[in-house]
């Protein structure tokens, strides 16, 4: 591991394995070991250098980059670690990050793969942010279990909810994240997405964007809409899975993730 300092965090960077580089960028708040249970095997067996991380904030521990200054930083940290170009794969608030990344230096990544992204606020995003930050204002933290059923209805697909082993194992894991503290805080009122669809029009590098058939938090359309506007994209959804699709159906999502790493230049 590899500790790069950038103005205001800290990154904490594993790297692993030869041959082409991907980055991997998690969603916001959470760790970039998410990768290691799925992707990062999948991608070192298939010859690839692969690299995750996690920031660490040295001021406020709850605020979270936009995605413009967290594309500088994770340029500040590409540059640091001597390497000028990578392909780069982000799901949620990451891939937002990684096509910010691709606007704003766009010879650093060669390629991505954008999951669960989208190029502009929708009314139900809003409204949902909106509500989770007058219920934090409140003060109010609700119970341990509750707040992880929550969580699993708004993340995990129908299809995971009917195999009730896995959904237990769901549901200990995100109570755990509860009582442990390290649960998704709201987004800040200036966090929310500004429209970059048109913007997105200037990145001239493949794209795979991938969407999840029963996303609540950011629907397919959305991550169609910013297919429809990257010159080099194609789209593709994986069914039976929600807004943890790479985790829910990690096979088929590898599957999709590993086509296009092989094919791309």
């Amino acid at each position: 591991m590899r500790t790069v300092r950038v103005a205001g965090a800290e990154f904490d960077v594993r790297d692993e394995g030869e041959g082409d580089a991907v980055l991997l960028v998690a969603g916001a708040g959470v760790s970039g070991r998410v990768w290691d249970l799925h992707q990062v095997p999948a991608l070192r067996a298939a010859g690839f250098r692969v690299l995750t991380f996690d920031r660490r904030p040295l001021h406020n521990p709850s605020a979270a980059p936009d995605p413009h200054r967290a594309a500088a930083e994770l340029h500040h940290v590409l540059a640091e670690l001597d390497l000028p170009r990578c392909r780069a794969v982000g799901v949620s608030s990451g891939a937002e990050v990684v096509q910010e990344l691709m606007l704003a230096r766009p010879g650093v990544v060669a390629g991505a793969v954008l999951m669960a992204t989208r190029g502009r606020g929708d009314l139900s995003g809003r409204v949902m942010a909106d509500a989770e930050r007058e219920l934090a204002a409140a003060g109010v933290r609700l119970p341990p279990r509750y707040a992880a059923w929550q969580r699993a209805v708004l993340n995990l697909s129908p299809a995971t909810w009917r195999r009730e082993d896995e959904l237990f194992d769901w549901l200990d894991l995100f109570e755990a994240a509860e009582r442990a503290g390290t649960a998704p805080v709201p987004v800040p009122a200036d966090g929310e997405p500004a429209d970059r669809l048109a913007a997105l029009g200037r990145v001239a590098v493949p794209v795979l964007v991938l969407g999840f058939e029963h996303d609540l938090i950011v629907p397919p359309w959305l991550c169609r809409e910013v297919a429809a506007a990257l010159p080099a994209a194609r789209y593709a959804e994986i069914a039976d899975c929600g807004h943890y699709g790479y985790l829910e159906r990690p096979a088929e999502v590898n599957s999709a993730l590993l086509e296009f790493l092989t094919g791309a230049p």
